[in-house]
């Protein structure tokens, strides 16, 4: 069960004006369940990705690439679960070009107006046959408020489908966001299998759109991993369908920065269910490393913790044999690390543990309260490098036996 997190209702999923979404079971992997999903979108809608860094990317992945950059203007997204056509060489961009074109002519736009994505088993051809012949299913369904159906149709592995929306009123002016992600395992972005879809109905310039995908993609879905594996097929998508009552141009308006802090914020809450729903999650677990001379040694420390096999099955058993936290940031790579200026501590439910300090155990610590801490469902593990005065935050989950069965299961 994921970590205090439910899927929301269809009725609190707001409609995006100028974005319909349809799904359809296209039996590309197995029989019974949505795992086709089309999303339309109005003329003059922007568009802007960041996809995976994975040198074996996925054939979808490429040829988003290609038609972002074409800068025709995108009409259409196209995502199938199952089978995620990576690793499939030259039958895998054909694929990839012909759900393209299928879904071009089917809804009276260019192939290169149309962005596909895959995600589900690597190394296996995707039965593009099947994924064209749901397509005029997908497209009758068609509807701005199928935002529920369309967070299930993308699901893998996933135990609950993940969405967030929210209305503001920046300026007078009411502004609408709605997301859906997936991903429960391989994941570890690098802009994890993780795919992340984005839309409001403000009207934003493409350079704004690219320039704020990245800066909300850096401060949500690159900022999680369950088990330190990138996949071949992320991608965060962000849609402004430009039909509401907002409009930017410049970034030099009034309520630009409001309205970059609430995507990004809403971008954040879609990637923290990714790891809430992590394969076999008990714990949801918040790594802040402060006191580093600049970011990136933050982050280093980090995801030196959270990626720790033996840290995180110490988070699943509850088990406060915390010297493995100290070995972790030990080994991220700070070279002139001082240990002497380390202080770690543990965080849960309003209780606070310092664990360490002085290069040792700190000596107030007691080992029961460590215990007590980490039977937490969430937990902060919170570190002073004591060099500077930058900060980075990481999500994680806890590793059980649960994520090895996942896995070891995942084909049959």
């Amino acid at each position: 069960m994921p970590v205090n997190y439910a899927t929301p209702s269809p009725e609190a999923l707001y409609p995006i004006a100028g974005v319909r979404l349809g799904t359809a079971e296209a039996g590309i992997r197995k029989q019974g369940r949505k795992d086709l999903t089309l999303i339309e979108l109005a003329a003059d809608s922007t568009v802007a990705g960041v996809f995976t860094q994975n040198r074996f990317c996925a054939a979808p992945v490429q040829l988003c690439r290609t038609h972002l950059a074409a800068g025709t203007g995108i009409r259409a997204l196209v995502i199938n679960t199952g089978v995620a056509n990576a690793g499939t060489g030259e039958a895998g961009r054909q694929a990839a070009e012909a759900t393209c074109a299928a879904v071009g002519t089917l809804l009276g736009v260019a192939a290169k107006q149309v962005l596909p994505f895959s995600t589900g088993v690597i190394l296996e051809p995707l039965p593009v046959e099947r994924l064209i012949a749901g397509l005029p299913t997908a497209k009758a369904d068609l509807a701005d408020h199928h935002w529920h159906d369309a967070a299930h149709a993308i699901m893998t592995t996933d135990t609950v489908a993940k969405a967030v929306s929210r209305q503001f009123v920046i300026g007078g002016k009411r502004l609408t966001i709605t997301g859906i992600s997936k991903g429960a395992g391989m994941i570890r972005p690098d802009m994890a299998t993780m795919l992340g879809f984005l839309a409001t109905d403000a009207a934003i310039a493409q350079p704004l759109l690219e320039a704020l995908v990245k800066e909300a993609a850096d401060a949500s879905f690159n900022c999680i991993t369950v088990d330190g594996d990138t996949s071949t097929n992320d991608s965060f998508i962000m849609m402004a369908s430009g039909q509401g009552e907002l409009a930017f141009k410049s970034g030099a308006e009034a309520n630009w920065n409001e309205v970059r802090a609430a995507l990004t914020s809403v971008a954040r809450q879609l990637a923290e269910a990714i790891v809430r729903d992590a394969e076999g999650a008990t714990k949801f677990i918040t790594v802040t490393i402060a006191g580093g001379r600049n970011r990136e040694e933050c982050r280093q420390v980090a995801y030196a913790i959270a990626h720790s096999p033996l840290v995180k099955t110490a988070f699943f058993a509850s088990d406060p044999n915390l010297g493995r936290i100290l070995a972790a940031i030990g080994y991220a790579g700070i070279a002139d690390l001082n240990v002497e200026n380390v202080k770690v501590w543990l965080e849960a439910a309003g209780k606070t543990a310092l664990v360490s300090e002085q290069g040792g155990r700190a000596g107030s610590y007691r080992e029961e309260d460590g215990a007590n801490i980490m039977r937490a469902p969430e937990i902060t593990v919170r570190v002073d490098l004591g060099r500077g005065f930058r900060t980075a935050t990481v999500y994680t989950s806890d590793l059980s036996h649960d994520y090895v069965k996942i896995n070891a299961d995942y084909r049959s």
